[in-house]
């Protein structure tokens, strides 16, 4: 009977699964913005080439920065890829401080084709072929996660696949069509939170607990944003990149004022995510070594696990504020901004109400979610123990 239920839930989930990537090829089948040249015909294409040979004009060694040169080359490649894939071509390429891509006989690099007509086509530098060092760094992250992880490892990869393919195929489309920035957030949160628990521990006490304790401490994080933004004067106008995602909305309809607190609720994500199932599985495991525990003892302890994690929850929070925005920090440093100006800045407002937000949530969300998981975990537990 087991099995055949087992059988049961396999082919649904496969069946489930088949139509949502039916429906998300049909979702992105079509993109309504295509940006051409003003005579209409030219477009821009970025290929692989193989350097046959280099020339090097004016070029110097950098004094100051390790192993950079500056001046140009004569690039003589092959295109490997695309509608000109075969044709030898001498390109040029400059080296500067911002663009620095040093060529050498034998490697293979990317180079952009602005082709006018079918014929006629010009082609550039663009940066060298990384695709093969990032496609190895992802495998030795897969393969670490499944031999230390076994099939859980192997779960949680599917997990990663699954919100990785929902971001691109999914979020990032529907907000680009005018879909609400927010409440297409709150979707991606539910759908790839349940999906990744389900499959990395299946329907059980501890699941359920982290599921509803995740999306209580994003609401949570979305609330606080919302009323610190709206205090504090932020909104997605005030962000990157602002001026070419208001040209593009005149064409597609998005709505770039739900985009800083849609990218809050999908960065508070993981911190809060990481610290329901964290609390989630130690009172399970507490609950099981010793059945006979009330449900103050197993909120206490739930809250002890919960306070240990709260500092280095927020570090994590702050070093990676930090590491993202090393370079801005550095320039308002070198440039000796006065405290008044740095903490009026856009850019700085809109990365503190980031950081403490998900600090707040992840410090808000841990007697929610150690109260959830002492009433779930030994009400399914019990449950259970009275079937078998």
């Amino acid at each position: 009977m087991t099995n055949y239920s087992n059988k049961s839930k396999i082919i649904f989930s496969s069946i489930v699964l088949i139509l949502f990537f039916i429906f998300l090829y049909f979702f992105n089948i079509n993109h309504p913005i295509i940006f051409t040249s003003q005579n209409g015909t030219a477009s821009v294409d970025y290929e692989k080439a193989k350097v046959l040979s280099v020339k090097n004009t004016n070029l110097k060694k950098s004094i100051n920065l390790n192993n950079l040169y500056f001046g140009s080359q004569e690039v003589t490649v092959r295109i490997l890829s695309g509608k000109h894939e075969g044709d030898i071509k001498t390109i040029p390429n400059y080296l500067t401080d911002i663009h620095n891509v040093f060529t050498k006989e034998g490697m293979t690099i990317i180079i952009d084709i602005d082709s006018i007509n079918t014929k006629t086509y010009n082609a550039t530098v663009y940066s060298y072929y990384r695709a093969p060092v990032e496609y190895l760094f992802i495998f030795f992250f897969f393969l670490a996660l499944s031999i230390i992880g076994g099939k859980k490892g192997i779960k949680s990869i599917l997990g990663i696949i699954f919100t990785f393919i929902c971001i691109i195929f999914l979020f990032i489309p529907m907000i680009f069509n005018g879909y609400s920035p927010i409440s297409t957030s709150f979707l991606i949160i539910v759908l790839t939170t349940c999906v990744s628990l389900f499959l990395l521990s299946g329907f059980t006490a501890k699941t359920l607990s982290a599921i509803l304790g995740t999306i209580i401490g994003v609401t949570i994080a979305g609330t606080i944003a919302m009323i610190f933004g709206n205090l504090a004067h932020l909104d997605g106008l005030n962000g990157q990149n602002t001026e070419t995602l208001s040209l593009i909305s005149t064409k597609s309809g998005m709505q770039v004022q739900g985009l800083l607190l849609a990218s809050i609720l999908i960065s508070s994500l993981g911190a809060v995510l990481d610290l329901s199932m964290s609390i989630a599985s130690s009172i399970q495991e507490i609950y099981i070594s010793n059945p006979t525990l009330t449900f103050k003892q197993l909120f206490k302890s739930g809250m002890n696990v919960g306070k240990d994690m709260m500092g280095t929850m927020a570090n994590t929070l702050l070093l990676a504020f930090t590491g993202s925005s090393l370079t801005m920090l550095i320039v308002i440093y070198s440039y000796n901004v006065s405290f008044t100006q740095l903490m009026n800045m856009d850019m700085v407002s809109i990365e503190i109400i980031q950081g403490v937000t998900g600090s707040i949530a992840v410090i808000l969300v841990v007697p929610i979610i150690a109260m959830i998981s002492a009433k779930l975990i030994p009400s399914f537990l019990h449950v259970d123990k009275n079937k078998s």
